[in-house]
């Protein structure tokens, strides 16, 4: 299936404005509220998000960050790993030395303990060599086409991209995307969404009109329609989203601020296929530079 009704996310300790991923990440924003403050308002929009999540029917576990190391992006899990039904864990190269320490243990003993997983592939080594595949923020899988996309930046390696996808045995269709200062989108998924019949993507932010053509092709190919955004809803978040089901169809989990730049045609495109689900998280978004579908690890 292309979606999933289970989730993990990690509720922060340490929240924060991340330097270390600044220089690459155009999204993340300095503000003048204090760390306290800060953490204080990223808690209660946390917090609103899951149980807004589960009183839609999801099944969602919440891990606990801890206080030390420090981890100001901990809030989103879904960069060092990602869970397959087929049994696969992957554990993925990171490009900054402090999310590097988001790898949580717990997390890897509470799949472990539901016996539903028995193989681990490991790209962890090759941040040694500079070459980092950030999960799920540098790949969009389209499960029941076995393809996967992904738009290359610093931290989305091309070869370690397709290595993965024989390893899974996945098509590997990749392509640049450039956001309207021309600069690399530093993640797929800010601009890429794939549901159960649909595609939310930026194509504008793909210069190269022959990979543009790449990409739609095989989109269509695999029964799935075309949303297209802007670069401008690009900076909104409106690429950041992730489509999950419940027992009454399939929802589409994005960012209030993401929900309102759609426009009513949009909106109505996607209804067809889902239900929306905006949820309010605007201090996430501005000092981490990361939206509603990035604070969610599928599991399949």
């Amino acid at each position: 299936m292309q979606t999933t009704n289970a989730v993990f996310l990690v509720r922060p300790a340490s929240f924060s404005y991340n330097p270390q991923t600044a220089t690459s990440n155009a999204f993340q924003t300095i503000t003048a509220l204090s760390p306290a403050a800060i953490q204080a308002k990223a808690l209660e929009e946390f917090d609103a998000f899951v149980a807004k999540l589960r009183s839609e029917g999801l099944q969602v576990q919440v891990f606990e960050d801890s206080l030390v190391p420090v981890k100001p992006d901990a809030i989103f899990p879904n960069n060092w790993i990602s869970v397959h039904a087929d049994g696969t864990i992957v554990l993925y190269p990171m490009c900054s030395p402090n999310r590097r320490l988001e790898r949580q243990q717990a997390v890897l003993d509470w799949l472990e303990e539901k016996k539903d997983f028995n193989t681990i592939i490991d790209y962890t080594a090759y941040e040694d060599e500079g070459r980092f595949l950030e999960g799920t923020g540098s790949i969009i899988f389209d499960h029941p086409n076995k393809k996967a996309y992904a738009c290359l930046s610093p931290r989305t390696d091309q070869g370690l991209f397709e290595n993965l996808m024989v390893h899974l045995g996945y098509q590997a269709i990749y392509f640049n995307a450039s956001d309207k200062n021309g600069l690399a989108i530093y993640h797929t998924n800010v601009m890429m969404s794939i549901g159960a019949g649909f595609s939310v993507i930026c194509l504008e932010s793909i210069k190269a009109v022959a990979e543009r053509q790449k990409v739609v092709a095989a989109l269509e190919a695999g029964g799935l329609e075309v949303v297209a955004i802007s670069l401008e809803q690009v900076a909104h978040f409106a690429g950041n989203m992730l489509a999950l089901h419940t027992e009454n169809g399939q929802v589409l989990v994005l960012s209030k601020q993401a929900f309102d730049c759609l426009t009513i045609p949009q909106k109505q495109q996607l209804e067809q296929y889902a239900t929306l689900l905006p949820m309010s998280i605007p201090t996430i978004e501005l000092i981490g530079g990361g939206s509603a579908r990035c604070m969610l690890a599928e599991v399949f």
